[in-house]
């Protein structure tokens, strides 16, 4: 190996390390014991960072991900609008209608894809919300058991794997990775298609199970 150039050394300040294990520390219990939320008890640590010097104003500048911050500003407007407008309902409106002529398991199927595609755009509370009542609405209609339902919506909605921005983890790596949106969706579309078939199947049997015994 032959090194082409020094490499960066970063500006390490040992002497502030107490005062950044502090703020940290202090960041933390704040949030914990319910004193401030943790969106302002972070915002006022990243302050105290820069007044005691632990951060300089332009190394704060850099270190944020503004590719990030500008991905969030065009993706959160449009999961508001899909929520808003009525869009999402319209799809879980569309699965409803599938329930004449499909098999049960099928639509139960459906129920957990579609959680899984809206929970990438909006929150998993809000497709848990709105997908839940419908969920359960069909399942009765159908003479299904509508714990089987709710439980793969629940399921679904924590299951953010195609896209950077269904869930803060995954934004986490995005850029330090060097990833991209497909490298997401190469790795994210086969397990969400296997755990929608385990999800689905697991609870069906053992619900049906349940509802049998009972």
């Amino acid at each position: 190996m032959i090194v082409a150039r020094e490499p960066p050394r970063s500006a390490y300040r040992p002497d502030k390390a107490p005062v950044a294990v502090a703020i940290m520390i202090g960041v933390v219990a704040v949030a914990t014991l319910g004193l401030y939320p943790i969106l302002i008890s972070a915002l006022a640590g990243v302050v105290a960072m820069v007044v005691t010097g632990v951060l300089k104003p332009n190394e704060l500048y850099d270190t944020v991900e503004w590719d990030i911050i500008f991905l969030l500003a065009g993706v959160i407007p449009l999961g508001i609008a899909l929520e808003q407008t009525g869009a999402a309902a319209y799809l879980a409106f569309l699965i409803v209608s599938t329930a004449g002529f499909l098999p049960s398991l099928v639509v139960l199927w459906l129920f957990y894809i579609v959680t899984g595609l809206i929970t990438e755009l909006i929150s998993n509370n809000a497709s848990v919300v709105l997908l839940i009542p419908v969920a359960a609405a069909v399942a009765a209609g159908i003479g299904a058991n509508p714990l089987s339902f709710v439980f793969a919506v629940m399921f679904a909605a924590s299951t953010a794997f195609l896209g950077p921005i269904g869930y803060q983890t995954n934004l986490f790596v995005y850029s330090p990775g060097g990833y991209r949106f497909t490298d997401y969706f190469r790795v994210g579309a086969p397990l969400q298609l296997i755990l929608s078939i385990i999800t689905v199947l697991r609870h069906r049997i053992l619900l049906e199970g349940v509802s049998g015994s009972l």
